[in-house]
């Protein structure tokens, strides 16, 4: 598909699914992809800039997850977000040490400069901190364009190569015009259309499991949640009859969900299922057992072998 996007590199951050969320009320795509990515595989022609999520780790600490140097010259816009922007710093030269005081919560920006990342957002508003360590150094060719009273670097950019870095979360709604600066790098900077919806990405997705499947069958793990289900209606709209999925019970479920479950499914969207009721097996594998990773084990084992050897 050759939609324009924004990648979002994952460090960790509770709030990712936010970023993404944020950016596509934009009606812009993006996509979560591993913080390793090769700067080789990102697609200069449809990727519109890119996003380096916060973490709970330390840059500077040993093991701690990085990002291949090479995306910031790739000539993309980049928008380093808490430990993005001190990766950022790090990566280009600057420096990153444990702040004076941890600072978390809500805290009072002071913008300095607003003619890019911060255009139509005044002078003093409400950010949302959550970070340990900050940037004590800033890169050569950076400015800083924001500052709070405990965090003098709490904003900086290099306008010039289009990299941008914020020490606080303008993906939550505790930032006060947190919704304005990711429009101002999405629509501003990275010059992104905004021409996606949800509903080309449906037609697009059914027509490409159309294109993958063929005329083959396809079997589904259906578990009742977000993902498996949103799989299932897409692949049935898709393939419609050639499509089976398969529940299984492990009587571990809430009050009521395997019903549920079934006359969503097979009744409402008229979807191939089969029911597997294995409530006494994985209930007896799991006597006994306390420990939580244990029980992981045994339940995913059970799965796979409940699997293999069901026939639909």
């Amino acid at each position: 598909m050759s939609r324009e996007k924004i990648l979002i590199l994952d460090f960790g951050s509770q709030y990712n699914q936010l970023i993404a969320r944020s950016v596509r009320e934009l009606s812009v795509f993006c996509e979560i992809v591993p913080p390793n990515i090769s700067a080789d595989r990102i697609d200069r022609k449809s990727i519109k800039g890119i996003i380096l999520s916060g973490g709970p780790a330390s840059v500077y600490q040993k093991g701690a997850v990085h990002c291949d140097p090479k995306i910031f010259r790739l000539g993309i816009p980049v928008l380093g977000i808490c430990y993005g922007m001190q990766l950022m710093a790090k990566t280009l030269g600057g420096t990153v040490d444990k702040a004076g005081s941890r600072e978390y919560g809500r805290a009072t920006l002071t913008v300095t400069d607003n003619t890019t990342l911060f255009k139509g957002v005044p002078k003093l508003s409400t950010s949302w901190m959550s970070h340990g360590d900050k940037v004590h150094k800033m890169p050569h060719g950076f400015k800083r364009i924001a500052m709070s009273r405990n965090t003098s670097i709490a904003a900086f950019e290099d306008n010039q190569r289009r990299l941008f870095g914020v020490q606080f979360h303008p993906e939550v709604a505790h930032t006060q015009y947190g919704r304005q600066m990711l429009k101002n790098f999405v629509k501003g900077v990275c010059a992104a259309r905004g021409d996606w919806s949800m509903k080309s990405f449906v037609r697009e997705t059914i027509e490409d499991i159309r294109n993958t499947a063929g005329r083959d069958r396809v079997i589904l793990g259906l578990s009742g949640g977000v993902d498996s289900s949103v799989a299932a209606v897409l692949i049935h709209r898709a393939i419609g009859h050639r499509l089976a999925c398969v529940f299984v019970d492990n009587g571990l479920l809430r009050k009521d969900e395997a019903r549920i479950v079934r006359e969503v499914f097979q009744k409402h969207f008229k979807i191939n299922l089969k029911v597997v009721n294995a409530a006494e097996e994985f209930l007896s594998a799991l006597k006994g057992v306390v420990d939580p990773e244990k029980k992981r084990k045994i339940i995913g084992k059970i799965f796979i072998r409940r699997a293999r050897s069901t026939r639909t």
